[in-house]
């Protein structure tokens, strides 16, 4: 639950600080209008700025893979907001469906909803802005209903994968697993140290799980259920949620940095990294890839897949399991379902609400073709 005077502010500041808005921008964002993102930046902030808003409904690549940068030509979009699943599903295309539009209209580049990768932005930045938009991967939760770290055009230095510095009057800090306070160059559990305007009020019907949940597990901090990294020059790098791990012969990885030293490799455009059971080391590494286009799996590929993850991260972190398909389950937001994957490894078809997944034709493909041989390896 938000409250109006809150929250309509924290999204006026934190969209035209953020975008850097100016009179006249015209603003469009791929994010589902059912979610936050949708709602502070498409609808509250940007309205609330005066800003003309481009809104979307559909599948991005029909369709043609250049549908996107069409809009961007058509109606000459100044701030362009995405996820960075999305991203890297449209580089999989190559880049001439970007470079038959024009996008000169462009001046920042938004990415929200899960960390992006440093090839991926590098690709948003080099092809997509031409080198010449800044991009903003701006941190945040429903909960917090704006960003709460996030870089700002101009004025931060851009780091490829960061989050950058926390925005004005935020204070985050770094907790370990007994809910020590990290200084310096650190790896733990993001958390908010005071309230800021848009912080939620309760969860309706639910105020007591709102407190379990958000200020009871570090009592005087506000608990974001994120992994984060901070570097010597005190910039945030998220790892994804804490939950998002694998177990792995006792050992803790993270999702987010399996999938990161995968989609590395130059044939790879995404990848998912879920666990199943394992007798011996608990949990197994399973890995879904999508390949770029001019690109087909072979057993050789598999091997350096492999080995780039060995070397990246560990032997640990060597997947148990690598299958190719054609595409991910992704909700309309472009966020992908790993508890589907999940269920997938496990062959177990009782999916639960799916209503939120943007093409459902996936799935008969990834319980046809791969649950088989993922089971084989458990």
């Amino acid at each position: 639950v938000h409250t109006i005077g809150g929250y309509l502010l924290y999204s006026y500041l934190t969209f035209k600080t953020v975008f850097n808005y100016t009179d006249g921008d015209v603003f469009f964002s791929t994010a589902d209008l059912g979610w936050i993102t949708g709602h502070t930046f498409s609808v509250y902030g940007a309205l609330a700025n005066g800003c003309s808003i481009v809104l979307f409904e559909g599948i991005p690549t029909h369709p043609n893979p250049g549908h996107l940068w069409a809009i961007i030509d058509k109606w000459r979009v100044n701030i362009f907001n995405t996820a960075p699943t999305l991203i890297r599903s449209l580089m999989k295309f190559g880049d001439q469906y970007v470079k038959q539009h024009n996008r000169n209209t462009l001046k920042v580049l938004g990415t929200a909803g899960e960390p992006i990768n440093p090839e991926a932005w590098l690709w948003f930045w080099d092809v997509v802005g031409d080198r010449r938009c800044p991009i903003v991967d701006n941190y945040w939760q429903t909960e917090t209903s704006g960003p709460m770290i996030s870089s700002i055009p101009g004025a931060t230095p851009m780091k490829p994968g960061s989050a950058t510095l926390p925005f004005f009057g935020v204070i985050p800090a770094i907790l370990d697993s007994e809910g020590r306070e990290l200084e310096g160059p650190a790896v733990g559990q993001l958390v908010f140290k005071k309230p800021w305007p848009g912080i939620a009020r309760t969860i309706d019907g639910k105020h007591d799980r709102y407190q379990n949940v958000y200020f009871e597990k570090f009592m005087g901090y506000y608990c974001t259920g994120d992994g984060v990294q901070r570097d010597a020059d005190g910039y945030y790098w998220m790892t994804g949620r804490n939950d998002d791990t694998l177990n792995v012969s006792g050992h803790l990885l993270s999702t987010v940095e399996v999938e990161t030293a995968i989609v590395e490799h130059r044939a790879v455009a995404e990848a998912a990294a879920v666990s199943a059971p394992h007798a011996i080391k608990g949990e197994s590494i399973h890995v879904f890839v999508v390949l770029n286009n001019g690109f087909k799996f072979t057993a050789e590929m598999e091997i350096d897949i492999r080995r780039r993850a060995r070397v990246k991260i560990g032997a640990l972190a060597e997947p148990d399991v690598i299958r190719a398909v054609s595409g991910l389950p992704k909700t309309k937001s472009g966020k992908i379902m790993r508890r589907i994957l999940t269920k997938v490894v496990r062959n177990d078809r009782d999916l639960g609400d799916t209503s939120t997944m943007a093409d459902q034709s996936v799935l008969q493909e990834l319980f046809t073709t791969c649950a088989c041989d993922c089971l084989s390896a458990i």
